[in-house]
C-alpha cells in the first residue's frame, strides 16, 4: 500500500470563506466516511481549537471528528490514544508551540502511530506547528530576517514523514528566509521547504510506468511553497563566528505558486500540463476528423485531391444546422 498525502500547511489556513485547504483535507480523508482524529498538543488554547475544526470538517461532511491531546509523553504512551489512531483515514495536528509537540510525540507510541497511519495511506496534515514536525528535522524556534546568520536558529528531530527536509512555516509573513537559509547552510543534504500562509505543500506518492516512485509536492492556496535546494552549496558556515551572517552561494531557489508541481526525488519542477482553450480544442479535432477522412477516402482510392479540396472548403462553409434555428429546427 503507498503512503498517504501529506498536506503541510504554512498556518492561518481560510476558515471562513472558501475553506480551500481544509476542504482539500477532508475530501483526502474520505469525506463522509472519513475518521478524522485532531492532535492540539501544540497550541496553547483549551478543548475551544478541537471544537473549531470539529465545526470546520463536520460542515466540509467529515464522518466522524476525534480527539487525541497528549499532555506529556507519558501521555503519548497510553495504548488507548494510539488505539484512536489505529483506524483514522485523516489525522490533523494544530498550531502552536512545535517544540512542545515534537518534544511530547517524537519518538513515543502516540508518534509511531502518526507515522504508520502515513503508510498505510492515512492522509496527514498540519498546520504551522503541525506543519514543521512532518519533516525529518524541524525549525525549533528563532528570529526573523532574510540574511543568514550563525546561531540564528535551532533545530530539533521531526517526525520523519518527509526525510531529508526541514520544514518552516508563516514563511514570507514573518520573514523566516534567514533562518531556513542557516539551517540547509549547516545541513546541505537537507532540502528546505518555507510554506506561507493560507497555503498549503501537498506530498504525494507517485508510481510510473516505469516503476520508479517519486514524491511529487503540490501546492494550494493563495501563498506560494519557497524551496531552498542547497546540493552544491559554497558556504563558510563550519566556520563562521558567532551571529555572523553566513555565506551561502550556489543554492538553487524554487517559488512555487499555486498549481506547481515539484518533483522530490529529482528535485526539478514537474512540468504544467498545457491548457488549451475549448474553441481550440474544438477546432483542433474538427481538423483532425478532416484529415482521417481524407486518409480514409486516399486509400479507398474514390477521390481525386481536388475533390477532396472541394468537400474540406464545403464542409467549412456549412453551418451548424442546429444553429439555423433558436428551437434547432431546421428550415
Amino acid at each position: 500500500m503507498s503512503p498517504g498525502p501529506l498536506m503541510i500547511i504554512g498556518g492561518a489556513e481560510d476558515k471562513l470563506r472558501g475553506r480551500a485547504i481544509l476542504r482539500e483535507f477532508v475530501a483526502a480523508s474520505g469525506g463522509a466516511d472519513a475518521r478524522i482524529v485532531v492532535v492540539p498538543t501544540a497550541s496553547a488554547l483549551g478543548p475551544e481549537v478541537v471544537e473549531v475544526y470539529d465545526a470546520l470538517f463536520r460542515r466540509e461532511g467529515a464522518g466522524e471528528v476525534l480527539a487525541v491531546r497528549p499532555e506529556t509523553r507519558a501521555d503519548a504512551q497510553d495504548p488507548e490514544l494510539v488505539r484512536v489512531l489505529d483506524s483514522a483515514t485523516g489525522i490533523f495536528m494544530t498550531g502552536g508551540n512545535q517544540l512542545k509537540l515534537s518534544a511530547i510525540i517524537s519518538g513515543t507510541p502516540l508518534g509511531d502511530a502518526v507515522v504508520a497511519a502515513h503508510e498505510r495511506g492515512a492522509v496527514v496534515a498540519g498546520t504551522s506547528a503541525g506543519a514543521s514536525i512532518q519533516s525529518s528535522h524541524m525549525v525549533a524556534f528563532g528570529g526573523p530576517g532574510a540574511t543568514p546568520k550563525q546561531r540564528m536558529t535551532q533545530v530539533a528531530a521531526g517526525l520523519g514523514l518527509l526525510p531529508s527536509t526541514v520544514i518552516d512555516q508563516h514563511f514570507d509573513q514573518r520573514n523566516r528566509y534567514g533562518r531556513l537559509l542557516m539551517i540547509v547552510s549547516q545541513s546541505p543534504q537537507l532540502l528546505g521547504i518555507g510554506v506561507d500562509e493560507d497555503t498549503a505543500a501537498v506530498v504525494e506518492h507517485v508510481t510510473e510506468a516505469d516503476g520508479s516512485e517519486h514524491e511529487i509536492l503540490s501546492v494550494l492556496g493563495r501563498g506560494a511553497v519557497t524551496i531552498f535546494d542547497p546540493a552544491d552549496i559554497v558556504t563558510n558556515a563550519y566556520e563562521a563566528s558567532r551571529s555572523a551572517p553566513l555565506l551561502a552561494s550556489n543554492v538553487v531557489l524554487h517559488v512555487l505558486p499555486e498549481g506547481s508541481s515539484f518533483d522530490l526525488a529529482t528535485r526539478r519542477l514537474v512540468p504544467p500540463r498545457p491548457q488549451v482553450e475549448s474553441s481550440v480544442a474544438a477546432e483542433l479535432a474538427a481538423a483532425g476528423r478532416d484529415l482521417r477522412q481524407q486518409a480514409r477516402d486516399i486509400a479507398a482510392d474514390d477521390a481525386s485531391p481536388q475533390s477532396l479540396r472541394r468537400r474540406l472548403a464545403r464542409n467549412r462553409r456549412t453551418p451548424d444546422p442546429l444553429a439555423a434555428s433558436e428551437d434547432g429546427v431546421t428550415s
